[in-house]
This record gives structure tokens, C-alpha cells and sequence, in this order.
């Protein structure tokens, strides 16, 4: 049962369903490595419109440190985010089941380089930081592209705003007061599994961030090794069913 649940949710057979519930493993995720990142280098790094924002102030101040190390995260997450792209067309190109699966696992391996850079901040934090900071954003565009190339672009797992903003949308058509002579076609009506999946997408971003900053807190860098773990583990079914096929396919 759950190698089946795996493969369900992960791999390229995709249904609304599990694009949900892998969504909402995400949106822990994405808010776990957000908080805890902004713990050890006093950053958040899933959010390009703050970053942007810092970007535009430094231009105007002639910070150039500042712009150099805004331009540098904007970069990491795009590069991340293309990386996603690319992955999932090579693995559609070969009929592959883990296309989804590969950048998972890529961003699994990026939280375990997180984990282990703890020791060498203290001795190198200079060279450190930057390179943390540009790792978490390449990992947090890695993850967004994920969900987003899944559910076509109508689930996302770091764009809290855009979350929060649809949530309002959805609750400001709930609260509407529809006319007697409207019919079923012109009356507004709330999309209330929209307002679920966005209510509990935002709730466990919060929730992950809560473990995230506490797990920082009490145990430092090594808190990201569960995270890849789970990762790993929600990945790994697609991947080593793709191992057997081409293991087969040799023979």
C-alpha cells in the first residue's frame, strides 16, 4: 500500500488528488527550509518580491554589496526553476515515471548540502552565507517549478501572497449577496475545495516554519536532514521503478 500511495503521488500518472496532497508535503517543505534558512542567515528565500524590492533600494542607495547579493538569489531561484523545466522535459522526452520525481530528489540532495554547510559557517562565514543564501533560493525555485509544472500552473507552494490573495478572492465571492433573480449561470459562487486547498497550503507553511525556526533553534544546520529525508522518500518509488525498467530493458 505504500509504494502504491507512492507512486500515486508522485509519479507521472498525475491526478487532482495527488497533485493536492503532494502539495501539501511541499508547502511543509517550503515553509521548514524558508524559516529555518532565515534562522541561520537572517534571510527569508522563497519570496523574489522582497528580494526585487531590496534590489531597487540598493540601486537607489548605490549599495552595490546589497544589489550584488539580491541579483545573486534572483538568479539562484530562476536557475533553480529552469532546472525543474528541464528535468521534468527530459524525463517526459524518455517516457520516464519518476519526470517529477528527479528534481525532488535534487532538491532532497540541496537540503542535505544545507545540513552539513552548518559546521563550516562559524570558521568561513563570509564565503558561507552568500553561497546559503543562494542555495536556498536555487532550492525553494527548484520546489515551486515542481508543483506548478504538476498541477499546471494552479498550485504553488512558496507564493504565499499569491495564496493568501486567492483566498480573499474565494472568501469575497462567499460573502456575496446574489439577487433573487440571478440564475445558477450569473450567480457568484465560492469555489470551497479551492478555498480548502489554499487555507491548508498556507496553514502548513506556517506550521512547517514553526518546526523549521524551532528545529534551527535546538539542533542548527542538521534540522534540514529530516526534510530531505521525507523528500527522498516521497521520490524514491518512481525513481528506482524507472532503475527496474531500464534494468529490464538492458537484459
Amino acid at each position: 500500500m505504500p509504494v502504491l500511495y507512492l507512486r500515486r503521488l508522485t509519479g507521472s500518472q498525475r491526478s487532482q488528488k495527488a497533485n493536492r496532497q503532494l502539495a501539501h508535503f511541499l508547502a511543509f517543505i517550503a515553509g521548514a527550509a524558508n524559516a529555518g534558512g532565515y534562522v541561520a542567515v537572517k534571510q527569508y528565500t522563497s519570496h523574489m518580491s522582497g528580494i526585487v524590492s531590496a534590489m531597487a533600494d540598493a540601486t537607489a542607495t548605490q549599495d552595490v554589496g546589497w544589489l550584488a547579493a539580491g541579483m545573486s538569489a534572483l538568479l539562484a531561484f530562476l536557475a533553480g526553476a529552469a532546472t525543474t523545466a528541464i528535468l521534468v522535459n527530459w524525463g517526459r522526452r524518455r517516457d520516464l515515471n519518476s519526470e517529477y520525481a528527479l528534481p525532488m530528489m535534487v532538491e532532497a540532495g540541496l537540503l542535505l548540502c544545507f545540513g552539513l554547510m552548518g559546521s563550516h559557517l562559524a570558521r568561513h562565514e563570509w564565503f558561507v552565507v552568500p553561497m546559503t543564501v543562494a542555495l536556498l533560493c536555487f532550492t525553494m525555485g527548484v520546489q515551486n517549478a515542481i508543483i506548478t509544472k504538476i498541477s499546471q500552473a494552479e498550485i504553488r507552494t512558496t507564493h504565499v501572497t499569491g495564496m493568501v490573495t486567492d483566498i480573499g478572492i474565494e472568501l469575497g465571492k462567499a460573502l456575496y449577496w446574489n439577487r433573487r433573480s440571478d440564475d445558477a449561470e450569473s450567480a457568484v459562487r465560492a469555489d470551497l475545495n479551492k478555498l480548502w486547498l489554499l487555507t491548508s497550503l498556507v496553514g502548513l507553511f506556517f506550521v512547517g516554519g514553526v518546526v523549521g525556526a524551532v528545529g534551527f533553534r535546538l539542533a542548527g544546520f542538521v534540522a534540514t536532514l529530516p526534510l530531505a529525508v521525507v523528500l527522498m522518500m516521497l521520490a524514491i518509488v518512481p525513481v528506482i521503478d524507472d532503475l527496474r525498467d531500464l534494468r529490464l530493458g538492458d537484459a
